[in-house]
């Protein structure tokens, strides 16, 4: 198993050099003047500044040495501060936010973070639930109804369904509103008047400081948001664990176990499930990943300040090199993720572990 694991961490390396030579290869199809152009917000553009900056960030050097400075950054000759450099945390200036990217993701992930950790349990919870229990009822109404529940769930646009909600729980009968927090409870965090920010998720935050009654108003704007991301990953993951169910009931070893005089929930839960489970690790891990980038649509319709929202705002005011930089944070997001989810692969799976 050890050597599994270090078999995997041994190629995150050479997936994040990979993951830096495309981003930085997307970001050289622009022009030096084009790159520069991006930091001057002055229209029409100022040539002496344009020139300055290029000078400065040496946008002109051959593309080998523009991607060196780009990764470990250069000196200013003036201040001996080093300017740019990924990794030394420098992802450049986020005009849409009006400040540092790193600072912008420093405000917005543990949103997106708190939005992931309290849907996730929903998702595959539930979504795990209910597939098992359609597989055990095979074609009996109870399977029936949620094959159409999966169908539904899987023809909904996130915008149409975040939208009928928003409409139904918000607009008419006001009792989920959108946003992170009501202005009061902001206003609280804000001040820091007998409020710690410790980790920065709200409801962990409040609870640690005794405050139920923010913590309740965290929950209030969580839930629309969580009822979205749920039911249309509901749908995705009834319909793989159900499918990976019905194949392991028919396998000769459920068989066996069952003519072994084993009881039925013995068989079902210490058999048929870890086993059932393997292709719903990889569905599990996709679903964890997409909320830790950032539920664009989710986010945006429901005014929640996430990573998601800030990404499609920057990408509407054509900000190029924030887009990039959450293009290269979402990227080392994947690969993290992907290697948790093949450590999990060696672990329920032992075939994988010796491969």
């Amino acid at each position: 198993m050890l050597n599994y694991i270090i078999r995997r961490l041994l190629l995150v390396p050479v997936l994040l050099f990979g993951v830096t030579i495309l981003i930085f290869a997307m970001l050289s199809v622009l022009s030096p003047v084009e790159r520069a152009s991006l930091y001057v917000r002055d229209v029409p553009k100022n040539e002496r500044q344009l020139e300055g900056i290029i000078r400065k960030y040496k946008l002109d050097r051959p593309i080998y040495e523009q991607y060196w400075l780009w990764l470990v950054g250069q000196k200013d000759a003036e201040t001996g501060e080093y300017i740019g450099g990924i990794i030394r945390g420098n992802l450049g200036y986020s005009q849409t936010a009006s400040q540092p990217i790193v600072d912008m993701i420093k405000l917005r992930f543990p949103a997106t973070v708190e939005l992931a950790l309290w849907a996730v349990l929903p998702i595959l919870g539930v979504g795990v639930w209910l597939g098992v229990v359609s597989a055990l009822n095979h074609n009996r109404p109870i399977d029936q109804i949620g094959r159409v529940f999966s169908i539904l769930g899987w023809s909904f646009p996130t915008f149409v369904f975040g939208l009928l909600v928003l409409m139904i729980f918000y607009a008419k009968l006001r009792w989920f509103p959108p946003g992170r927090l009501s202005d009061w409870a902001n206003q609280v965090i804000i001040s820091g008047d007998g409020f710690t920010s410790y980790t920065h998720l709200v409801t962990v935050d409040a609870l640690l400081n005794g405050r139920f009654d923010i913590f309740l108003d965290a929950l209030r704007h969580l839930f629309l948001p969580i009822v979205t991301l749920s039911y249309l990953s509901w749908a995705l993951m009834l319909r793989v664990t159900r499918s990976s169910m019905l194949d392991v009931l028919r396998q000769e070893y459920i068989t066996t176990a069952r003519s072994k005089g084993l009881s039925r929930r013995a068989v079902i839960w210490q058999h048929a499930v870890p086993n059932g489970l393997i292709p719903v690790i990889t569905i599990g891990g996709g679903t964890v990943v997409g909320l830790l980038n950032g539920v664009v649509i989710t986010e945006t319709i429901f005014n929640y300040p996430g990573i998601g929202s800030a990404t499609a705002e920057a990408a509407l005011h054509l900000d190029v090199v924030t887009v990039l930089a959450m293009s290269l944070f979402t990227g080392f997001i994947l690969i993290v993720a992907n290697l948790i989810v093949d450590i999990l692969y060696g672990v329920v799976d032992p075939r994988v572990r010796l491969s």
